[in-house]
């Protein structure tokens, strides 16, 4: 019994005769005859009871008709199950506050949209903690800042952000370190890129005891941005945050190339799973 046969067989039921069931499955009537001899023959009994033209099924033929269905069913069952199938499981992603903010809203609808089977899982923190989460395979993948040079990862350069120095509404113009007037500097947590950008950029000045006396940590940049507006220091902020926020009872000054830097996916390099690279594609293209 061969499961071409079983096909013919169920052709020729659902046509109602041989001549149909030829022309349905593009074969020759000689050998839908054939072939359904052969399949009585391997099963031992007769299928059909010839009455003139008419194939009508015998009892046996009635039971066999019925494992056909099921048999047949459970092949294209199969045969769909090994097809290539869109992505489906748990993605766990990581990602600063500002990219979560500013650059992720539209591609994280967009992914579900695409692919609803996948059940994906969205935390931000600071770049050095994300680094570390994906390391310990405590996340699939991470945004973060910076040039990530460690062999461990996969990284793939995703968006250039200009890092801005917000100060309060008639503070001055700042260029240089030099020119702060405010001795406190807003910030996220240790291990924050931008914060250690910030630390580096005010360690240039000319001027050592010009540098912030105090360090004040917030979780979020609606927080430091309304902090700056109330007097209290400064803080460095990504344009694309200031993009939607808009400026508002604070300025805020460009730090040229010394402010600039790459926002990058990462995964550990053993972990390019087919999630991981519907992600990527999507990041990468934009939809």
């Amino acid at each position: 019994m061969e499961l071409a046969e079983l096909e013919i067989f169920r052709a020729v039921v659902t046509e109602g005769g041989v001549t149909r069931a030829a022309e349905r499955l593009h074969r020759v009537q000689s050998n839908v005859t054939t072939r359904l001899r052969q399949l009585e023959a391997s099963v031992g009994v007769a299928l059909f009871i010839r009455d003139r033209k008419r194939l009508v099924l015998t009892p046996a033929g009635e039971v066999l008709l019925d494992y056909s269905e099921r048999i047949l069913g459970l092949v294209q069952e199969a045969r769909h199950a090994m097809l290539p199938q869109g992505p489906r499981g748990r993605l766990r992603v990581g990602a600063m506050e500002s990219t979560a903010a500013s650059r992720l809203p539209g591609p994280l609808a967009a992914f579900h949209q695409r692919w609803p089977e996948v059940q994906l899982e969205l935390t931000t923190g600071a770049t050095q903690t994300l680094i570390d989460q994906v390391r310990s395979f405590k996340l699939d993948a991470a945004l973060v800042a910076g040039p990530i040079t460690d062999d461990v990862f996969f990284s793939t350069p995703l968006y250039p952000e200009e890092l801005m120095i917000t100060v309060p509404r008639g503070h001055g113009r700042v260029k240089t370190p030099d020119d702060v007037k405010v001795e406190t500097l807003i910030v996220f947590e240790q291990g924050c890129t931008y914060r250690r950008l910030a630390e580096q950029w005010f360690a240039s000045g000319s001027v050592k005891d010009r540098r912030p006396l105090r360090i004040l940590e917030l979780g979020s940049y609606h927080a430091m941005l309304a902090c700056v507006a109330a007097g209290i220091g400064i803080a460095f902020v990504p344009r694309s945050i200031l993009n939607m926020h808009g400026q508002q009872n604070f300025s805020a000054y460009s730090l040229r190339k010394e402010g600039r830097i790459t926002t990058s996916l990462i995964c550990r390099r053993e972990q390019q799973s087919m999630l991981f690279n519907a992600l990527r594609s999507l990041l990468l293209t934009g939809s």
